[in-house]
């Protein structure tokens, strides 16, 4: 395939500026997802009115002038002679261009042959005629136009006249980044035992930084160990046109104010991890732009990912971020509601908690990998090319060992942070098993892995009943739940057959303790096999039997087997007609595992009616669950029956359903050697990677857990046994996936990618 050379044009570090910081930390994100498939290039823009000292130095490989139009009209021309250039993507704000109203770019794009995007870092909502006709004439010539608020998309298609069409909303980019230890951070900078108010960016009067000064006046008097740090040196173009005039400003305000104990100034430019950290450690941030039209900022998006509890006058982009709970909006020039404000977040730290577990959860969805994907997604659209698909992650185990306890792994956790209070399930210790199991077989067996492996197992060996049978729920205190008495537990009991074949199946790889766990309790299990009912628990128990075969448990496994595939069979005969081809009158969850039950029972028994109801069950399944270009899960808030007249519901999308297809997949391949069930399981993996209606990663790449669903306008934040082991089990079926190295005739495949582990 062939890799594509985007060209940005730009200002870019080491100009110190907002938009510099933006297209890096963009440019980064994109080559970190999709490297080896893509080349990006820079043109950095110079400043005004100063010497060319910008080095040539990859990615920067081009400058420009772009308040000379004599240099812009000699770049486009540089540009258009380059072959391998395939897209020009601009970063558009209307000081970084000479002429009227940026007029030097219209010279540059009118003359260039390549198809270009451009995104506008403001939209102005009162333009004169010049402004409009420049904006309007830049939108007309560009392929698409981004723009990273709501409100800048509306004004684009009522003011400005853009084609509703060309129009892409993604929003600033955030990063994510996890502190455990506040405390700890507050003494490494100094401000231990402090509540810590904070503003971060470059300098200059139009920032309203004496709006907070004044209101620390209030908030001082009430609270003593208040500080105020002001984050960042004077705006570079400021400074060269009147010094520290401000700065020294503020400084005297703070003098007169009687504050030097409760205002603090770091007068530098902080890089990435030092500002991550001191947003980490602020109790609340204050936003003070003078600005109503500005319409997005980097530092409050920033803010608002770390966690921060957000005052913000009422700029563009706050009015859009801070509702439902997200932060407060203050008056322009109004340091009285800005201290009130303060006053009542400092008085109540858990209002202040919910305001930050609200903004952290607000902003996940624009974490810079999000924003990669869905500028490769107008990349693509803007070549008419298929979409690039982003490299499989590292199958780093940092969130299953943070789920897991002594006593196993828990069920639930609320956002990245394991939940104790309902305890844990045999079906996520059993999953848990199988996929430390492919961890030892597809990267490498260690202490590490063994030892998580251990606890899953002595797991599901608690709660084996000396009849052989299981119970599912033990609370947090590892006893077992009321629970286990009020549901119907045969499918745990049936997926557990399933974990302790699997070990069988892997027994070389494994520690031999816990290989000799799963051979004793798979023997004590077949007693009560022949009793199931379910089809999913059938389906689960043909499963395990399937893999316990590769080790020494005699023919009672392929006994039982063929006794449960037979009656999975008949299952079958009685739902299925011309029209449904299925096991049951409805798809609930875990659906993949059926016709992946009957491949593997024509596999044992050679009967090719199996054969046939596996690929006609799993080839409905496909029609209901496959776009074209994405998969579409069944939602578990309707379930899907036949003969249902409502259309499927939108959301409830989970890992499990990813996970299972994709194991199901995998079987069909490894017996019938048909490279299209390949192809369907990189389409499934890739929902985990944004390829899903929500264009959204589903897999947290801090963490390394996984989200536990996908709804109709959000992604569900919390990172649950199910869904971190499911998509565990699913990455580590791209290993297999790598291995084949076959080839396809199909466009865009994604190539054989080697990873890193723990």
């Amino acid at each position: 395939m062939k890799i594509r050379t985007l060209l940005f044009v730009t200002s870019y570090p080491p100009r110190e500026c907002g938009i510099a910081t933006f297209a890096q930390d963009l440019i980064n994100a994109m080559n970190k997802n999709f490297d080896g498939n893509l080349n990006i290039e820079v043109a950095a823009l110079e400043e005004s009115g100063k010497p060319n000292t910008t080095l040539l130095n990859p990615p920067v490989n081009y400058r420009v002038n772009p308040f000379d139009i004599d240099s812009c009209i000699e770049f486009a021309q540089q540009i258009n002679e380059n072959d391998k250039i395939d897209l020009v993507c601009f970063e558009h704000e209307f000081g970084l261009y000479g002429g009227e109203y940026g007029h030097n770019m219209l010279a540059m794009i009118s003359l260039l042959d390549k198809p270009f995007v451009v995104r506008f870092h403001t939209v102005l909502p009162y333009p004169d005629i010049k402004c409009q006709k420049v904006v309007s004439l830049i939108s007309a010539l560009a392929s698409k136009v981004i723009v990273m608020t709501r409100s800048s998309a509306d004004l684009l298609r009522e003011v400005y006249q853009v084609p509703a069409g060309k129009i892409v909303h993604i929003p600033h980019g955030t990063h994510a980044h996890i502190v455990d230890d506040i405390p700890a951070l507050k003494r490494q900078y100094g401000v231990e035992g402090r509540l810590v108010l904070s503003t971060f960016g470059l300098l200059s009067e139009n920032k309203g930084i004496e709006v907070g000064i004044r209101a620390m006046k209030e908030v001082a008097r009430e609270f003593p160990n208040a500080l105020y740090l002001i984050l960042g040196k004077t705006h570079p173009v400021v400074h060269a046109r009147e010094g520290e005039k401000y700065r020294n400003s503020l400084e005297a305000l703070v003098k007169e104010l009687g504050l030097e104990n409760n205002v603090r100034f770091v007068n530098s430019y902080l890089s990435l991890k030092t500002l991550l950290d001191y947003l980490a450690l602020t109790d609340i941030y204050l936003f003070t732009s003078k600005d109503p039209h500005q319409a997005v900022s980097g530092t409050f998006v920033y803010a608002m990912s770390a966690g921060c509890a957000v005052i913000s006058t009422s700029f563009v982009q706050a009015k859009e971020m801070l509702e439902d709970g997200a932060g407060c909006l203050v008056d322009f020039n109004n340091p009285e509601q800005m201290s009130q404000a303060a006053l009542q977040l400092l008085r109540d730290p858990q209002l202040r908690k919910n305001m930050s577990n609200a903004a952290k959860e607000k902003t996940r969805s624009s974490i810079w990998e999000n924003v990669a994907i869905a500028h490769m997604s107008v990349i693509s659209e803007a070549l008419a090319e298929d979409k690039l698909m982003p490299n499989l992650p590292p199958p780093y185990l940092d969130h299953v060992d943070r789920l897991t306890d002594e006593l196993g792994m828990l069920q639930f956790a609320v956002h990245d942070v394991p939940d104790p209070t309902f305890g844990y399930t045999l079906d996520d210790n059993a999953r848990a098993l199988i996929a430390m199991c492919m961890y030892s077989s597809e990267i490498k067996s260690n202490t590490f892995v063994d030892t998580l492996m251990r606890k899953y197992a002595q797991f599901i060996n608690k709660c084996q009943r000396p009849s052989g049978k299981f119970l599912n729920y033990v609370d947090k205190h590892g006893e077992f739940d009321a629970m286990n008495n009020e549901v119907n537990l045969e499918d745990a009991n049936g997926r557990a057959v399933w974990a302790l074949g699997y070990v069988l199946h892997s027994h070389e790889r494994l520690p031999f303790d816990v290989v000799q766990v799963a051979l004793t309790g798979l023997r004590k299990a077949f007693t009560w096999i022949p009793e199931l009912q379910s089809p999913r628990a059938m389906a689960f128990a043909i499963k395990g039997l399937y893999y316990a075969q590769d080790y020494r448990v005699g023919e009672k496994a392929s006994e039982l087997l063929t006794l449960l595939a037979e009656k999975l069979h008949n299952s079958y005969l009685q739902e299925a007609d011309e029209n449904w081809h299925w096991f049951e009158p409805y798809l609930t969850y875990g659906n993949a595992v059926l016709p992946e039950a009957m491949m593997m029972a024509y596999k044992v028994t050679g009967k090719k009616e199996y054969k046939q109801i596996a690929e006609d069950s799993l080839q409905f399944l496909c029609s209901k669950t496959f776009t074209e270009s994405y998969m579409k899960l069944i939602s578990n808030k309707t379930w899907y029956h036949r003969n249902a007249e409502t259309p499927q519901e939108d959301g409830g999308e989970q890992s499990i359903e990813v996970a299972y297809t994709m194991l199901a997949l995998n079987t069909f391949y490894n017996i019938t050697k048909n490279h299209s069930y390949l192809d369907k399981m990189r389409l499934a993996f890739s929902w985990y990677l944004g390829n899903n209606h929500l264009k959204q990663l589903v897999y947290n790449p801090l963490t390394y857990g996984c989200y536990d669903g996908l709804e109709k306008n959000n992604v569900n934040q919390n990172q649950g046994a199910e869904s971190t082991v499911c998509y565990l089990i699913a990455r580590l079926l791209m290993e297999q996936w790598n291995k084949h190295k076959y080839v396809t005739t199909k466009q865009n495949s994604m190539e054989p990618v080697r990873v890193g582990s723990n």
